[in-house]
């Protein structure tokens, strides 16, 4: 089955389950038990979709990256070799065979040209950078976990970036004939994104290490992209700046005051809708937790339509109010106090990504086990740079 066929079994399912709900409500009852046992286990099938759907992307992203095996040691694209001299070194044919021979075999098994190839990315703490194609598959995987990446503005950058941002804008005013022009200038600040230090170790076994047709970068990529992709997202949502990015919810603005500590009504989200300005409202998105997407996928409006409209295209999200919506597993629930949706144009929200992602082969350190480790480790910060542009429910309080 395709992915659209699978859209569109799980758009069928999400219909059957809106008939189980109009039924009871016709009738002004609650559903039965056995309606309420159909109902979750059309939920559960649902789930199993989307996440076959993932998996299927997930593959033709990875296929997309294969290409004809040039060396038994190393797999990559033809595009990056046939480019002629590429600008960064990182980019170059002997740099990646090199960095795959330095963590197949460690840096004492190298030769002097494979060694002379890697100095351009030697690390002051005994790893490399890695090569620019590893960076390329690190930040597929990072998209595929962390969605808000897909959304934010990304930036790379070699040290501290300044973003000059209006604080207030001037006002201009209606003048008579030959009158003086009433003066009224903007005030300007700044946002400020350094760096945090995000890292993590992976084992591997002596057996895969050995085995000339194992893709060790993808492999490394790939769950060094998973890793990084879970933290980041947990940080860009929820991060309070000490040590990690500063998290969407901490710079965005309240909008709407929930009435329930525990519940979301469709009058409520359509406030926050206009709660947002409307400059941002054609770019903006909804952010929340999968437990609070349950309640709001059951919402309708005063036309008795629902607020929730399923996504009917590969890769298309689900929306609400015609605006596309993300899950976050890092969002806040609806309970006390919790600010469990965000509504607004995630392009305010900029990520800073310091050039270059360091591993470092472990050779002892594992040994014991028959194993070698690989420590990685990037540098990122991220903000909102225009609070008002992105908004927030906070839950009732106790």
């Amino acid at each position: 089955m395709s992915v659209r066929e699978k859209l569109q079994a799980r758009a069928a399912l999400i219909a059957d389950m809106r008939k189980v709900i109009d039924t009871a409500e016709k009738e002004k009852r609650d559903m039965t038990s056995d309606e309420a046992a159909k109902y979750d286990a059309m939920e559960a099938d649902v789930s199993r979709i989307e996440a076959s759907i993932e998996v299927m992307k997930r593959q033709e992203a990875l296929e997309s990256t294969l290409a004809v095996v040039e060396e038994p040691s190393f797999r990559m694209r033809p595009s990056v070799y046939d480019a002629g001299t590429p600008v960064n070194p990182r980019a170059s044919k002997e740099y990646a065979h090199g960095f795959d021979r330095y963590c197949r075999v460690g840096r004492n098994g190298l030769d002097h040209r494979v060694l002379a190839s890697l100095n351009v990315g030697t690390d002051a703490d005994g790893g490399y950078v890695v090569p620019e194609e590893f960076e390329t598959m690190l930040v597929k995987a990072l998209q595929d976990i962390n969605e808000i990446r897909r959304y934010a503005k990304v930036v790379v950058t070699a040290g501290d970036r300044h973003i000059p941002i209006e604080a207030s804008l001037g006002t201009a005013a209606w003048t008579a004939e030959e009158a003086p022009y009433v003066e009224s200038d903007a005030q300007f600040d700044r946002v400020t994104l350094g760096a945090h230090k995000l890292g993590t170790i992976i084992k591997v076994s002596e057996e895969l290490l050995q085995d000339s047709f194992f893709d060790m970068p993808s492999y490394l990529a790939e769950n060094f992209g998973k890793r990084f992709g879970l933290a980041e997202e947990a940080a860009f949502i929820n991060g309070n700046g000490s040590g990690k990015p500063t998290g969407i919810i901490q710079g965005s603005t309240e909008g709407v005051v929930a009435a329930s500590a525990t519940a979301i009504t469709s009058d409520e989200l359509i406030d926050l809708y206009h709660a947002l300005e409307r400059p941002y409202r054609s770019g903006a998105t909804w952010v929340m937790n999968d437990s609070t997407i349950k309640i709001v996928r059951k919402l309708k409006d005063a036309d008795d339509q629902y607020l929730w409209q399923p996504g009917l295209q590969a890769g298309e999200p689900d929306r609400i109010l015609s605006r596309p919506v993300v899950a976050s597993a890092a969002m806040p629930a609806a309970a006390i106090s919790a600010k469990s949706v965000l509504f607004g144009d995630l392009s305010y929200y900029c990520i800073a990504d310091r050039r270059g992602m360091v591993v470092q082969r472990l050779n002892e350190l594992y040994a014991a086990n028959g194993q070698v480790g690989f420590r990685a480790y990037k540098r990122t910060d991220g903000k909102v740079t225009l609070g008002v542009a992105i908004k927030h429910m906070v839950m009732a309080g106790a």
